[in-house]
């Protein structure tokens, strides 16, 4: 909270028969600020869910361990999914490629065959017709060795046809053999659970041989060295605040202290339960040791005048008029407020008495 107020010199109190306090305004240092309160968060920090339901198997690491992106955290125990990968990894070997290379060769020697028949043909063909063109032979014969090297032909076309297509049939096979493969290896990886960062398991939810299922939180990991600062602001107070704003941050864990810290960011979206917004600071001196979810008190400053005009706020009527000690109600315009003090920009000077109700 501001704490300006202990610098609030009365320089004239005196008690008279009407029981009033007589008080000069002083000039004075004054800050305007809002008040906040939230928790530490560890950058990066999440929760850990598998993306299967199963039994937790094995679990590799412990609470405080550092961990690096892909270091395991645990198991899940699933004989099907087992089961699965295996399979997929038989059929693949079975259909790969290279092991249909056999079928290849086979279809390329059937067209090696009807190529050297259908060359023989066309030459027979060839060999009739200019034998007819010079009169020699029957029609009917040269009408067979035609439609003899037509069909050939055919056949020689149909063969390469059929080729092509097995080529095409057993490359599609082995892909798909492949890509269920790498399926199942995908699938066999979310039965292990991974860190996504570089950092410390901070919380395991979960022992070995319990149940889990994707709605399960299995761990909780963030960064042991950065901490994030959120807290919600009131939205009466939220357009006050700004990126870069000056914080001072107060914790229990450090009683006596006061941190500094900065805005990093201001959520855009107000929570409609609590009409509050979520606002993100970072520390300036960070303290050596930090937890996730430690609690604090904050104040954003938001402007600071050195040299003000000040008053008590309990001397304000209405927001806007000070009685003065002979009585006259003076109105006033104000500025700077924290929660002890206001700044007076017009009405009064620091020569004037105002009267207070004594308590």
């Amino acid at each position: 909270m501001n704490k300006l107020f202990y610098f609030f010199i009365i320089l004239s109190t005196y008690y008279c028969k009407n029981k009033t306090v007589k008080i000069k305004p002083v000039i004075s240092t004054i800050t305007e600020s809002v008040y906040a309160s939230g928790s530490l968060k560890s950058n990066q920090q999440y929760q850990a869910f598998a993306t299967v339901n199963g039994i937790i198997q094995t679990i590799f690491i412990k609470e405080g361990d550092s961990v690096k992106i892909g270091t395991p955290i645990l198991s899940i125990a699933n004989d099907l999914q087992k089961l699965n990968n295996e399979n997929a990894a038989l059929a693949s070997d079975y259909n790969n490629s290279s092991g249909n290379q056999g079928k290849l060769y086979d279809a390329q020697l059937v067209i090696d065959l009807q190529k050297s028949k259908m060359d023989n043909d066309e030459l027979l063909f060839s060999r009739q017709k200019n034998l007819w063109a010079d009169g020699i032979g029957a029609k009917v014969e040269l009408e067979q060795k035609e439609l003899i090297a037509q069909n050939s032909k055919i056949l020689y076309q149909s063969a390469i046809t059929k080729y092509n297509d097995l080529k095409k049939q057993i490359n599609f096979i082995a892909s798909q053999s492949n890509k269920n493969l790498q399926i199942t290896q995908r699938q066999s990886s979310d039965f292990i659970i991974k860190s996504e960062l570089n950092g410390i398991i901070y919380k395991l939810y979960k022992d070995k041989g319990e149940a889990i299922t994707i709605q399960t939180p299995l761990a909780l990991l963030g960064n042991k060295n950065d901490f994030i600062l959120e807290m919600q602001v009131d939205e009466f107070d939220i357009i006050k605040i700004k990126k870069g704003l000056t914080i001072l941050v107060v914790m229990d864990s450090y009683k006596g202290q006061v941190f500094k810290a900065q805005v990093s960011t201001i959520s855009p979206m107000m929570n409609e339960r609590s009409k509050t917004f979520l606002v993100e600071a970072i520390f300036i001196n960070p303290p050596k040791i930090l937890y996730p979810f430690i609690s604090f008190e904050a104040n954003i400053v938001i402007q600071t005048k050195p040299k003000a005009l000040l008053i008590p706020r309990n001397l304000l009527l209405n927001d806007s008029t000070v009685v003065k000690a002979n009585g006259d109600k003076v109105f006033i315009k104000t500025g700077l407020k924290d929660y002890q003090m206001v700044e007076v920009l017009v009405g009064i000077t620091a020569n004037d008495e105002l009267a207070s109700p004594s308590k």
